[in-house]
């Protein structure tokens, strides 16, 4: 009986109070880290000024305070920032997609008035004779005209 009187208070549960210590400290201590945030770090920060300010009695600058509001509203504020910046992105990508359909009608518009001007394709395919041009041939050196465009 004393023999396990003995090896149970010398043994047994110092080996449990070590297993609980490491339970505590190292995997409940781990788990907790990894479900701390930063956003939980920083919603503690004002909780943590009213306490000292209360504790130590020491008056606490309005500049801090309102360091503390800010924090503790941080949501709100992220949150309308974040609506900012979608704010200008959709602007942004507006005028890019205003530009691109500009520069693509641009240049639909320059390659109809280039087809239009090739004297390759004059001719239909049903027609069996071809009548003779009348008049001269123009000169090579005037500009091409293409639908307010001018090349030289």
């Amino acid at each position: 009986m004393w023999k396990a009187l003995w090896q149970k208070w010398t043994i047994d549960k110092p080996a449990a109070l070590g297993d609980w210590l490491w339970d505590v400290f190292v995997v409940q201590f781990a788990a907790f880290l990894d479900r701390l945030t930063l956003r939980k770090i920083i919603a503690l920060i004002p909780v943590i000024v009213v306490i000292l300010a209360t504790v130590h009695r020491i008056p606490i600058p309005p500049e801090l305070m309102l360091v503390g509001d800010f924090l503790a509203y941080i949501d709100v504020f992220s949150v309308v920032f974040l609506l900012g910046i979608l704010g200008r992105v959709s602007t942004i990508l507006f005028m890019a997609r205003q530009a691109m359909a500009r520069v693509n009608w641009l240049a639909n518009r320059i390659v109809e008035g280039a087809q239009r001007l090739d004297d390759r394709h004059r001719r239909e395919r049903r027609v069996r004779h071809r009548k003779p041009r009348r008049g001269r041939a123009k000169d090579d050196d005037e500009p091409a005209v293409t639908y307010g465009l001018a090349w030289a």
